[in-house]
């Protein structure tokens, strides 16, 4: 088999696993992927998953691999805070909530970590569109703002609730209070509902 031919038969899909390989050629072998890594025309973006390197170029495909790789889960914490323009930084590293245990891969594309939750607190992400009709799961900012308060207790005083250097404009315009205090209650938790008390105390909200 050519790698022309592999690629006009799974290009399109932007990513693909080892068992569409042998579902689509079951006496495919292996070594093929490992010499076109080589070479650089596939990317392996975990074991078992890979991405032509054309995707590398592409915008939007590092959040989409994301989702893709390690399933459920969806886009959070830093990375949905800097996109929505909530916290100063830009973070190099995308980071993700899953109900599957705690992993992180690095890749030709990127680094990618996963924090994990309860499968209940899989909720409070929408649908965000991309380029070539696909989706993004993508925590709202009330949502991605409470999985930080969640899983990072630390933020238990308004001095490190101040270092987090949350946008105010934002706060006070575009974060809807209501719904952060809805998703709150669902995670069910003092504690968390302590810091949020906290947060809007810091920033007078």
């Amino acid at each position: 088999m050519t790698f022309l031919e592999f690629k006009n038969q799974l290009f399109d899909l932007a990513y693909f696993n080892i068992y569409q390989v042998y579902t689509w050629q079951p006496d495919f072998n292996r070594n093929n992927l490992t010499r076109w890594i080589k070479k650089g025309y596939l990317i392996r973006l975990r074991q078992g998953y890979f991405t032509f390197s054309e995707y590398k170029r592409k915008p939007d495909y590092p959040l989409y691999f994301a989702n893709r790789i390690y399933q459920p889960s969806y886009i959070s914490l830093h990375t949905a805070l800097s996109f929505y323009g909530m916290i100063p930084e830009a973070i190099m590293q995308i980071v993700s909530i899953s109900s599957l245990k705690t992993a992180s891969f690095s890749n030709g594309i990127g680094e990618y970590s996963y924090h994990s939750v309860k499968e209940n607190l899989m909720f409070g992400y929408v649908l965000k569109p991309m380029a070539d009709n696909r989706i993004i799961q993508f925590a709202t900012p009330e949502k991605a703002l409470l999985d930080l308060l969640y899983l990072y207790p630390f933020y238990d005083s308004e001095q490190e609730l101040e270092e987090l250097r949350l946008d105010e404009d934002f706060l006070n315009d575009d974060l809807n209070k209501h719904l952060l205090m809805d998703y709150c209650d669902k995670f069910q938790s003092k504690a968390l509902s302590h810091r949020v008390k906290l947060l809007l105390k810091t920033y007078q909200l």
